[in-house]
């Protein structure tokens, strides 16, 4: 085995294979993940749904460890969008119970490895025992200062978006602002994430090629991996070819 940090092995010889090696100098700061393949794995097997949702939350634990050891200051989960609401209600059910059954279990790690929780998301539709789970992990952590983790539940972009854009219009009927202050970074303040670097990266998994509306203004100028591994199947090797990718690519952001 070898460090993917430093490039060597066990013995503290450097690593044969370069191609490995993850450059401490160019981490990206800030993670998307849009985990999809759940159900298509579980299907691929002969079981329900939910069977792949509850593989998906193991892949978790490890993608949130292996970030925090990689250097990553935020990595946001999608987890569930305002649209998911169509599926079937007992897949929405288990959904719903999945952040109380992962918190029950890896809060006690997660405040240990200085990790802050996050919710991204409309939060008035969530059951209350869902709100309570992350509300008491988002207390507990709120010291830390470590990987901000951020769960995107509940949420949609084009419904952020909208909802940024009347607050900024009723500042603007109220007299607060004038319509020519309005800007990029004003509006970018009036949404969810106001307080987060933007993404640097996002991954999907599965194979599908799109945003499926997850952070539409966010992911302007971040760059994109996308794998048709399934989001169970989803290892520490995947996410290292995704950020040799990431270390590989020029950002230009409109420039030359």
């Amino acid at each position: 085995m070898f460090d993917k940090l430093t490039g060597r092995n066990k013995n503290g010889q450097p690593n044969e294979d370069p191609t490995l090696l993850i450059s401490q100098e160019n981490i990206p700061n800030h993670v998307a993940i849009i985990m999809d393949g759940n159900g298509r794995w579980a299907k691929k097997r002969g079981l329900p749904r939910i069977a792949g949702h509850r593989e998906g939350m193991s892949v978790i634990k490890k993608i949130v460890r292996y970030s925090n050891n990689l250097g990553i200051k935020v990595l946001t989960l999608y987890a569930f969008s305002t649209e998911n609401w169509k599926r079937p209600k007992t897949e929405v059910d288990f959904l719903m119970r999945l952040p109380e059954r992962y918190l029950s279990v890896e809060l006690p790690k997660l405040i240990k490895e200085n990790v802050v929780i996050r919710i991204t998301g409309d939060r008035e539709k969530l059951p209350d025992y869902t709100k309570k789970a992350v509300d008491n992990a988002i207390e507990k952590t709120k010291n830390n200062n470590g990987l901000i983790l951020n769960f995107a539940l509940n949420y949609g972009s084009r419904s952020e978006i909208l909802d940024g854009m009347k607050s900024i219009y009723r500042d603007i009927e109220n007299g607060i602002i004038h319509i020519d202050d309005v800007s990029e970074t004003m509006l970018s303040n009036h949404l969810m994430t106001s307080d987060l670097i933007e993404p640097d990266l996002l991954i999907r998994t599965s194979g599908e090629i799109r945003l499926s509306n997850f952070m539409l203004w966010q992911l302007a100028y971040s760059e994109f991996w996308f794998t048709k591994v399934l989001w169970p199947d989803f290892a520490e090797e995947h996410f290292d070819e995704a950020i040799r990718e990431y270390q590989k690519r020029q950002r230009r952001y409109g420039g030359v």
